[in-house]
């Protein structure tokens, strides 16, 4: 898959949260491996910020992420969810104050922007972090605790729990991102009426009213308090005769709180940098545990250079043993690879079972068999020579040689027992019968070689 970014810009102007101040974000295009930033165009210097996890500096009511000279942008979960869930790795994202629009509370004004504007592919592949083991982070403090489990997409189940008659538990799951725009993005915030002093108290909801936030009334208060609230968030007086919710939109969905959280934990995930591939179950989620976990998680992003294909020995092979001998002329016992599970024009990830049977170890060596470097290397350019001539129409006419081999690097001895997996991609277009490829070998999850070099294709005489 390509990476994706915006067809075109596209703006939004409203109220900020937190600032009240009349803001514009514009959403703009970038170029590949850029990933998502924020830029300060009020500032001197319109400073540029990473939206990455390590980046934040505030999550009382919402996302903020900061530099270190302090300039900050605040609220920018719920775009981020809609950029993550519409599959866009790049974007520069312009803002005229200090914090993104709040809108109606929810993401679907961004999400309609994204579809409306549309997405172009770019050169580069989408690089996924795909979870291969279960990881978790819980705070015991509060109960709350964040899983990722193995999958083969993305999705999310979302468990919320309050001391609230109104609000006690829901639970909410976007099974396909493909379906946040109609399944989570109309969900707004909330904010119970005994949290609105507080919150006024700390500068954190100057723009907040009736119309971009969910107002929960669960505990009866007295008229001159809710005349005070009211006052507070500059709506006229009214009087409250019932527990329940007090907006004079209904409700999107029974569950819609649930769907707003699913939408945070989209949000801040968005921080990783990376698309993911796993299941993530989050309970009593919130900004300040989703933002650790999604650190701890880029602790792992960051110690892992390229990850492991994934190998699982049940499926059957895409090309087997004999279908490698017919694409390339390796015999017994220089045949190095035993079959291909997975190949595409650019790439392919096939395997090579070590036995101690291989007639190398009688001499490397026998008191401690270790497969010699160079054959991992010869193993890599057999699959590379497969990648290369499958897509030829008379392959058996056809070898590929060594012309140079650069940058190689042995990270870990490849002994009996153990399973080579072999990532082989092109780094160029093929031009004049010459192929710049790069190469790792897997064993695991750890890469026991790598290295890059080039093949030219040569008629058989």
């Amino acid at each position: 898959m390509k990476q994706l970014t915006l067809n075109a810009p596209f703006s939004v102007k409203g109220k900020g949260l937190h600032s009240g101040q009349e803001i514009e974000a514009v959403f703009s295009p970038a170029p590949a491996n850029t990933g998502y930033k924020f830029r300060r165009v009020d500032l001197d210097g319109a400073p540029v910020i990473d939206a990455i996890a390590e980046n934040v500096v505030d999550t009382r009511r919402g996302t903020v992420i900061g530099n270190r000279q302090g300039d900050v942008v605040s609220t920018i979960e719920h775009a981020m969810a809609a950029l993550f869930a519409a599959g866009v790795d790049n974007c520069i994202i312009d803002v005229n104050g200090p914090e993104v629009p709040i809108l109606d509370g929810s993401a679907v004004i961004f999400s309609d922007k994204i579809a409306e504007v549309g997405l172009v592919e770019q050169d580069a592949d989408k690089d996924f972090y795909i979870i291969k083991e279960k990881t978790q982070y819980k705070d015991d403090e509060t109960g709350s605790t964040i899983t990722i489990y193995p999958d083969e997409g993305f999705s999310v189940e979302c468990m919320v729990e309050y001391n609230s008659q109104v609000l006690p538990n829901q639970f909410a799951v976007l099974d396909d991102l493909a379906e946040f725009r109609q399944e989570v993005a109309q969900a707004r915030t909330f904010v119970f009426v005994r949290e609105i002093e507080q919150l006024v108290d700390a500068n954190l909801i100057k723009g907040g009213d009736l119309d971009n936030a969910i107002v929960i009334y669960d505990k009866k208060v007295s008229q001159d308090k809710i005349d005070h609230i009211c006052d507070v968030m500059k709506v006229p007086h009214m009087e409250i005769n019932q527990i329940g919710y007090i907006n004079p939109k209904p409700l999107v969905w029974d569950n819609e709180p649930a769907r707003h959280k699913v939408m945070d934990v989209i949000g801040d995930l968005a921080l990783i940098g990376r698309p993911l591939k796993g299941r993530v179950v989050a309970v009593r989620p919130g900004h300040t545990v989703n933002n650790k976990f999604c650190r701890m998680l880029r602790k792992e992003v960051k110690h892992t250079e390229v990850q492991a294909p994934v190998y699982n020995p049940n499926i059957p092979p895409v090309i087997d043993v004999n279908g490698i001998r017919n694409l390339i002329p390796h015999r017994y016992p220089f045949m190095l690879i035993d079959k291909v599970i997975d190949i595409n024009k650019k790439q392919i990830v096939a395997i090579k079972n070590v036995t101690v049977n291989e007639p190398f170890f009688q001499g490397h060596f026998p008191e401690e068999p270790v497969m010699p470097g160079v054959l991992q290397v010869e193993a890599m350019a057999q699959a590379a020579g497969v990648l290369v001539l499958n897509y030829l129409e008379e392959p058996e006419k056809y070898s590929t040689y060594f012309l140079k081999i650069d940058n190689v690097k042995f990270r870990q001895k490849v002994v009996p027992g153990n399973t080579l997996v072999l990532a082989v991609s092109l780094m160029t277009e093929i031009r004049r019968g010459c192929a710049m490829v790069k190469g790792y070998a897997f064993v695991g999850e750890k890469i026991a070689c790598e290295a890059e070099f080039m093949a030219q294709i040569i008629k058989n005489k």
